[in-house]
């Protein structure tokens, strides 16, 4: 999104707010569904709210799969999380379901509902590598560095890129609107651990990708798109531009940080979204961006008071228009790997009351 969008956007709501009248002969100005979309999260980060949300909250949860209408979230608040966060990977190869196994139609249909009943999506992309055929965390090969050189791999990103932007184009509600949606690509870009990640590419041949990436949604004609950089945990606050394509390219700035060891590294997690959370929202304020805590949890909630005593006094004060947490994967697969209390769970209490805080927005 170009950078004057947020701006422009902005002030066409305090314009509509002012009551403004427009003229007999004035064309009415239309917004994009992407510009909407940045107009609601900046008037909810300006308001001290923020989304909460979850991966894959309607898909499954900590003991159960595929339930019509269920959710661990709204099991234990009675509302569904303000924002619903789904993954596209596995939809380069034209899979019919995604790498965790969740069918693309059900994605759609459940981006769909979250959109009806007021809430907001989000996408992210674990795609497989192009060069070594592995998953994303697969750094045996590093295509990034031989883009410039191998035009076959070359076409089959691009073919990714499109597959992905295609199935974003076909995202529509029941008036055929398109539903804005924000895609956060690349990210935690500045770890190690994937194919396009640290180590693996260099902060140009990234910056590149990004701008491959916007050149294929541009020309497709994406209209509603709004998109997210959000690097991991980094050494520095400078570091988190190295590899930033551009103001032109990115409409959120944010971050990806987990809360690692429990209540033992409880002050060391907060030291590291202080160290840098204020300072991304403060470049966020100059550049006319958002701001977003886009990826973070605890994996099994093992503090029971963790929602209200770390992660809502962390994002207080800071203008963030959503925080999103992993997923709550099926016990039978991985029983410890959930992000969200379910009911029963000694945290249930404490994400309550996360839920009542007037900050927090969920959805019915």
């Amino acid at each position: 999104m170009k950078s004057s969008i947020l701006l422009f956007a902005t002030a066409l709501l305090l314009s509509s707010c002012a009551g403004s009248k427009k003229e007999k002969n004035e064309e009415p100005t239309t917004q994009t569904p992407a510009e909407s979309l940045i107009v609601r999260l900046d008037s909810t980060s300006k308001s001290g709210r923020f989304f909460f949300g979850h991966h894959d909250d309607t898909a499954y949860g900590h003991e159960w799969k595929y339930v019509p209408g269920k959710s661990d979230v709204k099991d234990v608040t009675g509302e569904y999380p303000g924002l619903m966060n789904w993954d596209l990977g596995m939809i380069e190869l034209d899979s019919a379901r995604n790498l965790d196994g969740v069918p693309f139609k059900f994605i759609s249909e459940e981006i769909i509902a979250q959109n009806a009943r007021g809430g907001i999506n989000a996408i992210s992309w674990h795609l497989r590598n192009p060069l070594s055929g592995g998953d994303s965390w697969d750094v045996s090969a590093s295509p990034l560095q031989q883009l410039q050189e191998n035009a076959a791999l070359s076409d089959t990103l691009d073919l990714w890129i499109g597959r992905a932007a295609d199935f974003i184009a076909s995202l529509k509600d029941a008036e055929g609107n398109n539903i804005p949606v924000i895609f956060r690509p690349w990210h935690e870009n500045t770890g190690t651990w994937f194919w396009w990640g640290a180590g693996n590419s260099t902060p140009e041949q990234y910056k590149d990708l990004w701008k491959r990436t916007r050149r294929i949604f541009d020309e497709k004609g994406i209209d509603n798109v709004v998109w997210a950089y959000s690097p991991d945990r980094v050494p520095n606050p400078e570091q988190y531009f190295v590899t930033y394509p551009g103001d032109e390219y990115v409409d959120i700035l944010g971050s990806d940080i987990y809360h690692f060891g429990g209540a033992d590294n409880a002050d060391q997690y907060r030291q590291s979204v202080r160290g840098l959370l204020p300072y991304v929202a403060e470049e966020a304020a100059k550049r006319g961006k958002l701001v977003a805590f886009t990826e973070t949890g605890l994996e099994s909630v093992v503090m029971d008071n963790w929602f209200t005593e770390v992660l809502l006094p962390l994002v207080s004060d800071i203008p963030v228009a959503y925080v999103c947490v992993w997923r709550n994967a099926n016990q039978e697969e991985k029983p410890m790997h959930y992000y969200a209390p379910y009911p029963g769970h000694p945290a249930e209490a404490d994400f309550k009351k996360f839920h009542d805080n007037p900050k927090t927005i969920f959805v019915k």
